[in-house]
């Protein structure tokens, strides 16, 4: 799976004119599955990104994970989109090719298996629609941007 962690102040996510998720400081979590995942690259992804320590602390070193955004215990916000596009191949010309990206009934599945095991770990968690067409708005916070990707075990 591939995910694109982008540290926010705020992020929101529209489709058809109306915000379907919408957070404060924390990370929006851009993500997709590829052929060949299985849930245990999705949990794997989000073991990661919850423990991924990218936010200041009282010194502004980034010692502070999502789960402790304040140092006291306050979790920060997790705003989850789907988006196939992150598997996107153009090294055979201009016009990607996103053959590397699950089917859509297997990415959808992989989809909401992450988001229910990120709403098991984590207390806040939003999400956009898997494969709406969505406008996302973001403050990026830094710019703090963090691609991660976990591969199937051969």
């Amino acid at each position: 799976m591939i995910a694109v962690l982008q540290r926010v102040s705020s992020a929101r996510v529209d489709v058809d004119g109306q915000t379907v998720g919408a957070i404060g400081a924390g990370l929006l979590v851009l993500v997709c599955a590829e052929q060949g995942d299985t849930q245990v690259q999705g949990d794997k992804l989000l073991a990661k990104i919850l423990k991924l320590r990218i936010f200041s602390d009282a010194q502004g070193k980034m010692n502070r994970s999502v789960q402790d955004l304040d140092g006291q215990g306050a979790q920060g916000g997790l705003l989850i989109v789907s988006q196939f596009t992150l598997a996107a191949d153009v090294t055979g010309g201009n016009r990607p090719s996103f053959t590397a990206a699950a089917a859509p009934d297997e990415g959808r599945r992989l989809y909401e298996t992450f988001v229910a095991e990120a709403r098991r770990q984590h207390t806040v968690v939003q999400t956009g629609v898997f494969a709406a067409s969505m406008q996302v708005s973001l403050v990026n916070d830094g710019p703090v941007t963090i691609p991660l990707r976990i591969v199937p075990m051969a």
